[in-house]
């Protein structure tokens, strides 16, 4: 299946997921309306018997018409999943083969290895509904999913010598792994390319190969699924690069934005915690305006989600529902969760309840922050507040009221007048991520 009919499979499954999910909310609402509108009529006789019994018809009647609406869902859903078949069945081109046999060739032809404006605007819708929904495709093993892999040029780089020759045919024994935040491509990485450096195509990654010599590799990732979730995920995506790379590996650097900086903390701690092999290999982690100790607008998300839910009435408990529908991803970023520890078991919207774990760091690994404000002055109250938007800078350099709450990097920059975006590719952060790898 081409990356086309996989997306149109996938949103057609989400429409029929998005029908089933808004009937039983809308059936929910109607009930608390109901039981709300017989309520009074319950605490007066003889009106109670024949309340009751108004009611029991009531109930029935709306749980056999919301069940009707499920069942014909459900029936266009397997009907169309037919149809489907049928049509690609009939999509595919015979051909015969060198060695005189027959093979089956897609009429569309695979993606182009270059990616266009079109593809980036896809890609990017993509990711933003793994990010706003990405553990629940992940449960539906929805193809929308984008799991996690390698990147090059927009296209999937498997894992194999083959893929990665092609790719990068003048491979160093240094790799640098760039790791995007939430609903983000590797093509973030790219912000702001034409203003800083007259060419779109500038990265951190392309600077660092040109600079120092390492071979950058992009991952594109399902940020919606809980954080440790994709930590374990890009430890083992690693070990995997450890076998198909064209040379021996001698040095990996893991470059981090937003929550990018979380999940490659928690890959090494994995790595760590079960002897991976690429652990020998890493040498820094750079944390560009990451949310280690947590972020504000997830926060207030919380708070709101929490003042819906305490009125009783249906115009605040389906907006309730509809805002706590948001991924495991984003909530994990309330206080900066990389481990499965502090979610698990636990109520994902209790109102501001921290179980964040101090996330040990891997000993002879160097650790690094950025942070920002947008404000010239650092100390200037707006700065403080708002930091660079999304992430304030006491979170982003890890700096906790509590300092055994605190994570102890080897070193940081804090940046005036900037924003979280721009961050992934500012040429005063690239500067400072140089120093941090290299001397100058």
């Amino acid at each position: 299946m081409n990356d086309m009919n996989k997306r149109l499979n996938g949103a057609k499954d989400l429409v029929f997921d998005a029908v089933e999910e808004t009937t039983t909310l809308v059936q929910q609402m109607h009930a608390l309306t109901a039981d709300k509108s017989f309520q009074p009529l319950s605490l007066i006789e003889p009106l109670a018997t024949l309340s009751q019994a108004v009611k029991t018809v009531h109930d029935t009647t709306a749980a056999g018409v919301y069940e009707m609406i499920r069942i014909i869902n459900r029936g266009i859903e397997k009907m169309l999943d037919a149809g489907t078949d049928l049509v690609a069945g009939g999509l595919v081109l015979a051909r015969k083969t060198n060695a005189g046999g027959m093979e089956e060739t897609p009429l569309i032809p695979p993606r182009a290895w270059e990616t266009t404006s079109k593809d980036m605007v896809i890609d990017q819708c993509e990711a933003i509904l793994n990010g706003l929904y990405g553990d629940y495709l992940a449960k539906k093993e929805n193809t929308l999913d984008l799991g996690m892999n390698f990147r090059h040029r927009g296209k999937v780089l498997p894992l194999n010598k083959a893929s990665f020759n092609q790719a990068f045919p003048d491979a160093t024994a240094k790799i640098c792994v760039f790791v995007h935040g939430l609903m983000c491509t590797e093509m973030s990485w790219r912000i702001g390319a034409e203003k800083f450096y007259g060419n779109p195509d500038v990265n951190f990654g392309s600077r660092l190969e040109a600079d120092l010599g390492y071979t950058p590799l992009f991952v594109r990732y399902n940020t919606g699924r809980h954080i440790s979730e994709n930590c374990r995920r890009l430890s083992g995506l690693l070990a995997g690069l450890m076998d198909a790379w064209p040379v021996p590996v001698t040095e990996i650097v893991l470059v981090g934005h937003s929550m990018g900086g979380l999940v490659s903390r928690g890959a090494a701690y994995y790595a760590n915690k079960e002897n991976a092999p690429w652990l020998a290999r890493l040498r820094h982690i750079v944390c560009v305006g990451s949310p280690h100790l947590g972020a504000p607008l997830e926060k207030a998300a919380n708070l709101l989600g929490a003042l819906l839910r305490a009125f009783n009435t249906a115009g605040t408990q389906a907006p309730a529902r509809v805002l706590n529908a948001r991924s495991a991803g984003i909530k994990d970023l309330r206080f900066g969760y990389t481990l499965d520890d502090e979610w698990s078991k636990q109520d994902p919207d209790a109102f501001l309840k921290n179980n964040r774990q101090n996330l040990p760091l891997v000993d002879g690994v160097g650790y690094f922050f950025i942070a920002a404000t947008l404000t010239a002055d650092p100390d200037h109250p707006l700065g403080r507040l708002v930091g660079d938007i999304l992430v304030r800078v006491p979170s982003a350099v890890g700096r906790h009221k509590d300092p055994a709450r605190s994570i102890p990097f080897s070193s940081g920059h804090v940046f005036t007048g900037m924003d979280h975006l721009h961050m992934a590719n500012h040429p005063d952060v690239y500067q400072a991520i140089r120093e941090f790898l290299g001397p100058l």
